[in-house]
């Protein structure tokens, strides 16, 4: 019983920033600003049925690319070879200590006009490249944002697979590439699945990298609430997409827990 009251500052932390914030968000959604009952808002987010298939396109490409990517890095990461090495661990998850806006603005600085890389250009004689307010940079940004939530859990299972399945695997005959899709990636799905949900649900969401890094050009849905609840001042409509949003995250998670239904990712879920 003493035991139980040591979860108290916790309980109450749990209520207070997300049951009650939860609960205002469905309240919001579902009435005017008079406070009457409403669906009208619900369903004014068929308005922006492009913004959506956007923001989930552009979700789904840089969940593939940070997959792409960062298991070949965790593996590497993971390998014998690397093991005592941490540096390039360090490397990897520096960017997670900083806050996004600034790891986004250094992108912008590669990238704009007169940045790092159209200089470097420039002096090789070679003709500037329009690379700010484009969908591939707003894809660059996101990848370069998220892809240290997609290391890390697949990492993290990775370092827990026994290394003397792989020696077994190996004395068996097994080469290289049968080792690693026949042994390691089986054992490695829960951590890919962590990352799956890790990286996908903030870049479903996001905001700011895309309207930095396209100037404005390119609306997500991140985009749309953030203007309706600012700059509208309508949280109404903003508290109603945010909702659907949630649904449509809370259905991914449930699809990948089939997955994975242990959670042994080690991620949130």
């Amino acid at each position: 019983m003493k035991r139980s009251w040591y979860a108290a500052p916790y309980a109450l932390w749990m209520v207070m920033f997300t049951v009650v914030p939860l609960l205002f968000v469905c309240y919001f959604a579902f009435t005017t600003k008079s406070g009457d009952f409403t669906t009208a808002n619900i369903t004014k987010i068929f308005q922006y049925t492009p913004v959506l298939m956007d923001s989930l396109r552009l979700a789904l490409y840089c969940t593939v690319l940070c997959l792409l990517i960062g298991y070949p890095a965790a593996y590497f990461m993971s390998s014998r070879e690397m093991s005592r090495n941490k540096s390039l661990a360090v490397l990897i998850l520096v960017p997670m200590w900083m806050n996004f806006l600034l790891r986004t603005y250094a992108m912008m600085t590669l990238f704009e006009n007169n940045g790092v890389i159209n200089t470097l250009l420039e002096a090789l004689g070679l003709p500037k490249q329009k690379m700010i307010g484009t969908e591939g940079a707003v894809l660059v940004g996101m990848v370069y944002n998220f892809l240290p939530f997609m290391i890390l859990p697949i990492y993290t299972v990775l370092k827990k697979i026994d290394s003397r399945v792989i020696e077994a695997a190996e004395d068996l005959g097994a080469n290289p590439l049968r080792v690693v899709t026949r042994v390691v990636l089986p054992l490695s799905v829960p951590g890919v699945v962590s990352g799956i949900t890790m990286v996908f649900m903030p870049a479903v969401t996001t905001f700011a990298v895309s309207r930095l890094m396209s100037s404005g050009n390119i609306y997500l849905m991140g985009d749309m609430i953030e203007e309706y609840f600012i700059t509208m001042n309508n949280r109404n409509v903003g508290s109603a997409m945010s909702l659907v949003m949630m649904i449509l995250i809370l259905i991914s998670i449930g699809l990948l827990r089939r997955v994975d239904p242990d959670g042994e990712g080690g991620g949130l879920w």
